[in-house]
């Protein structure tokens, strides 16, 4: 299986991140903003934000002078054997309950995984209810964000062969079974742009992912709202697409 080599906004912003952190491990007694700025040559203003967020996030700590340090997340992440796994699933089940809260809707990472499309975690509640699996996401790739997002990653001869293996069955009237019409829509996602699902694969539910793809591991981060908030999916799948950076920098480290 191939992959599409599309980078995305988040890709890149975890780059960015992957340097600032990079430059905060090697000065041990803390470093400036300004320093940061030097070593890493990004521009203060972008580089605000992405410590903003690496604050907001816990991989970055302030000392009493302003200069920053390494801070907890990024020690737990960087540990070996069991804790490390355990770390990861709960720094980013933290930043899926952030999300959910923040956005107001039922948040997933999901990954294309030996051929077959895993809900990997997920954050719902009460008032952001999960979607109801009511056919095998496995099976339902063609008609979901989260199937459609992965699908759009993988190459000609990868969709191919997942959809040899899962047909293009009718869900609702809404879904798209024409394999070519299909590709069509997948050919012509644009990297940057969510991928919807319009009641395609449930009645009463939109979805919208992004894709996180990092290195050769195929990802993306999704929501699902019930129809009745439909007039916020396109609001809240742009916020999706601009705060996926922290759930792919867990992905990543």
């Amino acid at each position: 299986m191939a992959l599409k080599p599309e980078p995305t906004a988040p890709f890149h912003s975890v780059q960015y991140a992957l340097r600032v952190l990079e430059t905060v491990s090697r000065h041990g007694g803390g470093v400036t903003d300004v320093q940061i700025a030097r070593e890493t040559g990004l521009p203060v203003g972008h580089l605000a934000h992405l410590l903003r967020m690496l604050h907001r996030e816990g991989y970055v700590e302030q000392v009493t002078d302003g200069a920053y340090v390494v801070g907890e997340s990024l020690i737990l992440l960087g540990t070996s054997g069991p804790d490390r796994q355990a770390a990861i699933e709960n720094k980013l089940q933290r930043t899926l309950d952030s999300l959910r809260d923040s956005i107001g809707a039922a948040i997933y990472v999901s990954r294309y995984v030996d051929g077959e499309i895993k809900i990997m975690q997920y954050a719902d509640g009460p008032r952001t209810p999960k979607v109801n699996e009511w056919f095998d996401f496995r099976s339902a790739g063609h008609a979901m964000a989260v199937g459609k997002c992965l699908l759009t990653q993988l190459d000609h001869n990868g969709r191919r062969d997942h959809l040899a293996r899962h047909k293009t069955v009718r869900l609702t009237s809404r879904t798209t079974t024409n394999e070519k019409v299909l590709f069509n829509k997948l050919d012509n996602q644009p990297a940057t742009v969510p991928v919807l699902d319009l009641q395609e694969y449930a009645v009463g539910t939109v979805c919208a992912a992004v894709p996180i793809t990092a290195g050769e591991s195929v990802g993306c981060l999704a929501l699902s709202l019930p129809v009745e908030h439909a007039h916020r999916l396109r609001h809240a799948a742009y916020t999706l697409n601009r705060e996926a950076a922290p759930v792919l920098l867990s992905l990543t480290l």
